[in-house]
This record gives structure tokens, C-alpha cells and sequence, in this order.
């Protein structure tokens, strides 16, 4: 841990952001799951809650794990990073079935953490980087304008320095030459980058479970031991711009404060999101295999409960670090886990089954709803892409259809069909010119209407 927490609730918890405000943000991009809206809403209130505790009892308040269980396609891990976003947070998705108990071949779980860091590293440093990217722009300009327009050479011993006459008009030429460039009229000017690059060595190291992090420990330690190169290119001054732009910011990020600050985010607001957890619940009517899912849940209980994990930018404690746990729990039972793993999610929430009144809605109500999406895509094109109510009823019937008769994959059903719907749309819009095209349901019935009666031919195509 590094130091004491201050009082005031950090910025990337939404302090004012009530339970209710947070079910209302979902809302706009999840339909329906109520229930798992609210268990996520209250558990990231607790956040912002146990901030403004007292600092000796603050330690002792941790997050209450949630599990959700419920079919797949329906919301569980779309809820889990959408609350990420919301509370800007460190977030990190991992398959529980990709993990095996040490001794078997598999990921050590403690990497689960180091991946956590890792994001969050890359989440502060291009905060930090936002920070300087006004200062970082100037410099990256005089540098351009060194290119542009080399400075004079500093008169030696000896030598006559310049007059005050050629100075004031070297001067003004650099100062209409800025007007210039910040106006855009020397975008297209080509001009000579040098930019550095780092030799990154050409061998890799297979590394057994457990030492995950040694391969990029010795990369990174030969990287610091190479030589740094420069390379010179031409490149028309917007990009030059550019690249320098990123070049100054990274040298004006302090690494060590992005460590501790990725680091304290980690430990304090981290999320981690298991799926497919019934993969790794043991059955009692079956044999070996459960030793190594049992194992993978004992493996887990520690970075759950609360431990310290090295990392190589340091230890981090994951003792309020908030995992949510996800299955659909086809083939095995929320029972079938150990009961300790079962008693580190105190918080257990089931999701609902799509209807097809639901599908309808995922179509057209959230903000990033599938119709706006493919209307979005169609628009560069020149075509006005339309649906008809009619026509979003009948796909809707025709996903829950072919859910219910093969495999029920919930609302990932709806890009598939509308894919085979679009799909001659797709290919032929460059060609169509500027037009209005619009999708009723004889429309969507003559696309589909075919594949979907094959019940053979919409198992594979459908």
C-alpha cells in the first residue's frame, strides 16, 4: 500500500453519483437486468462510501465480491465494463477456465493482478500524458520550426556575430513562419525527423508457470542496456508534429509517479471480472478433471480474500480490489463451487433470459443500439439507411426464434441475423450512390425468411 488514502474521494470515483444515477447510466447501453444493475450500482457507491470513513476503520471495510449467473449473451460482462468506465477504474476480463492449479499446465492466477497493473499503468500514463500534451506541442513546434528554418550558428572566437539587424529579421521570419504553421499552411511541407528509437532485443523466453513476469523483466533490462538509435525520415510536417508531440510527452512523463499512482488505483479501485466460473465448479458424479478445477478455485481464494502480489512495479495488495464473478451455469450448479470460493462472492445475482420484446429494445433504445450502429455505418457510403418498426419487430422474432430452437446465445443472436440481413446492402453501397434505402419487414422476410425455415441450414448460417 502506498501511504495513507486522502479523505476526499479520488478522481476516479464519481462522487456524486448516486445508486440510482448509476442504474440510470447503464440503462442507456443495457436493457432490462435490473437486479445485477442495482448489486453493481450499490457496490460502487460502497466505493466512494468507505473514502469517507475514518482512516483507522477504513481498511477494515471490503468490497463484497459479486457473482452473477445467467446465460450467456445477456448482459454480464457488458454491465461489468461499463461499470469500469463509469467509476474509471482499472479493469481487467479474464476466462477462470484459462487458469489451471499450479503443478498443471496453465497461467499462474497471480497474473491476473500483474495484467491489472499493466492496464493501469497505461490508463494514468495517458492521463499524465493529456496533462503536458500543451507544453509538449509547443516544444515539438520550435522543433519544427528548427527544421523549417535552422537556426543561425552561434558566432565563435574571433568571429563577427551577427547584427542586431539580421537577428530581428531571422526573428521575424520564425514568428511568420509559427503564423504559418498553426494557420495549416505548411501542412503538406515535407521535412527531415529525426526521431529515437529503442533496440528491442530478437529472442524470447519460454518461461514455466509462476515466472510470467521474468521474460519481460530480462527484455526490458537488455532494452535499457542497447543503444538507443535515431532514425531519420521524411515526413510532411502535420505528421512531424505529431511525432515529436508524442515524443516530448513521454519524455515529460515521470515514470516512478505513473507506478504509484497506477499501483494505488489498483489497490483501491480495481476490478476484476472472472467469466465462466461454472467451467472450473466441480461435479460429484465425475472424476479427475475436478481436481484441477478445484484446484483452480483454491488457487484463486488468496488474490479473492486478499493477499500481496509482486509485480514489477511493485507490491500490490488486493484486498479492495472488487471481483465479479460470471456463469451461465448450463452443466454445473453455483453449489458445485467449494464453499470457500462460494462464501468470497456474499452477493449472488441471476440474470434474465432475453424475450423478444427485450431484442426489440437492445435493437433501437441504448445509445450504441445495433439499427443506429449499422445506420452509422452506412452513412459514409451516401446511403440512408432506414428501418421500419415493423421490420425491427420481425428481426427480433426471428433471433428468439433460432435462439430457442438451437443454441440460446442471447443478443450476440441479433448480429448475426442482421449481418445476413445487410449483407448484399453491405457489399453493393459504394455503389448505389446517394439514396435512402429502407428495411421493412417483406423486406427482412424475403432476406431471411428462407434460412430461417431450414432449421439444418439457420443452424449453421443463423
Amino acid at each position: 500500500m502506498i501511504g495513507p488514502t486522502p479523505t476526499t474521494a479520488p478522481a476516479e470515483f464519481p462522487h456524486t453519483m448516486t445508486p440510482r444515477e448509476i442504474v440510470s447510466e447503464l440503462d442507456r447501453y443495457i436493457v432490462g437486468q435490473r437486479a445485477a444493475k442495482r448489486a453493481v450500482a450499490i457496490a460502487l457507491r460502497n466505493r466512494w462510501r468507505r473514502q469517507q470513513v475514518a482512516e483507522d476503520l477504513r481498511d477494515e471495510i471490503t468490497p463484497k465480491n459479486i457473482s452473477m449467473i445467467g446465460p450467456t449473451g445477456v448482459g454480464k460482462t457488458e454491465i461489468s465494463r461499463r461499470l469500469a468506465k463509469l467509476a474509471h477504474a482499472p479493469f481487467v476480463k479474464v476466462e477462470a477456465s484459462k487458469f489451471t492449479e499450479v503443478g498443471y499446465v496453465g497461467r499462474d492466477v497471480e497474473s491476473i493482478i500483474r495484467d491489472l497493473v499493466e492496464l493501469a499503468i497505461a490508463m494514468v500514463k495517458a492521463e499524465e500524458k493529456e496533462k503536458v500534451e500543451r507544453h509538449a506541442r509547443e516544444v515539438a513546434e520550435e522543433r519544427v520550426l528548427d527544421l523549417l528554418l535552422p537556426p543561425r550558428p552561434v558566432a565563435g572566437p574571433g568571429e563577427n556575430p551577427e547584427t542586431s539587424e539580421a537577428a530581428e529579421s531571422a526573428s521575424s521570419t520564425r514568428e511568420k513562419l509559427r503564423r504559418m504553421l498553426r494557420d495549416g499552411r505548411l501542412d503538406e511541407r515535407v521535412v527531415e525527423v529525426e526521431v529515437t528509437k529503442t533496440a528491442s532485443p530478437t529472442f524470447e523466453i519460454l518461461s514455466p508457470q509462476g515466472v510470467e513476469e521474468m521474460e519481460l523483466n530480462v527484455k526490458e533490462l537488455f532494452s535499457n542496456l542497447l543503444p538507443k538509435k535515431t532514425k531519420k525520415t521524411h515526413v510532411p510536417v502535420t505528421e512531424a508534429l505529431t511525432m515529436l508531440t508524442a515524443e516530448e510527452a513521454n519524455r515529460l512523463v515521470d515514470m516512478e509517479i505513473v507506478a504509484k499512482e497506477a499501483v494505488r488505483r489498483v489497490e483501491q479501485s480495481g476490478i476484476v471480472f472472472l467469466d465462466e466460473i461454472d467451467k472450473i465448479a466441480g461435479r460429484q458424479d465425475t472424476g479427475g478433471p475436478d481436481v484441477s478445477r478445484q484446484g483452480v478455485q483454491r488457487d484463486l481464494l488468496p488474490i479473492i480474500e486478499g493477499s500481496t502480489v509482486s509485480t514489477k512495479h511493485g507490491m500490490v495488495r488486493t484486498d479492495h480490489i472488487l471481483f465479479i464473478a460470471s456463469g451461465a451455469f448450463h452443466t454445473a450448479k453455483p453449489s458445485d463451487l467449494i464453499p470457500e470460493f462460494q462464501g468470497r462472492f456474499p452477493i449472488r445475482v441471476e440474470l434474465d433470459a432475453l424475450t423478444r420484446e427485450d431484442f426489440v429494445r437492445i435493437l433501437t433504445e441504448p445509445k450504441n443500439a445495433l439499427v443506429k450502429q449499422y445506420m452509422a455505418l452506412m452513412e459514409p457510403e451516401g446511403v440512408r439507411l432506414r428501418f421500419t418498426d415493423d421490420a425491427v419487430d420481425e428481426v427480433a422474432r426471428i433471433a428468439a426464434a433460432v435462439n430457442e430452437r438451437t443454441e440460446n446465445i442471447g443478443a450476440r443472436r441479433l448480429h448475426t441475423v442482421l449481418e445476413k440481413l445487410l449483407e448484399d446492402l453491405s457489399f453493393d453501397a459504394p455503389e448505389l450512390g446517394r439514396r435512402e434505402v429502407v428495411i421493412d419487414r417483406p423486406e427482412v422476410q424475403r432476406q431471411l425468411e428462407s434460412i430461417f425455415t431450414d432449421e439444418d441450414l439457420s443452424r449453421y448460417i443463423l
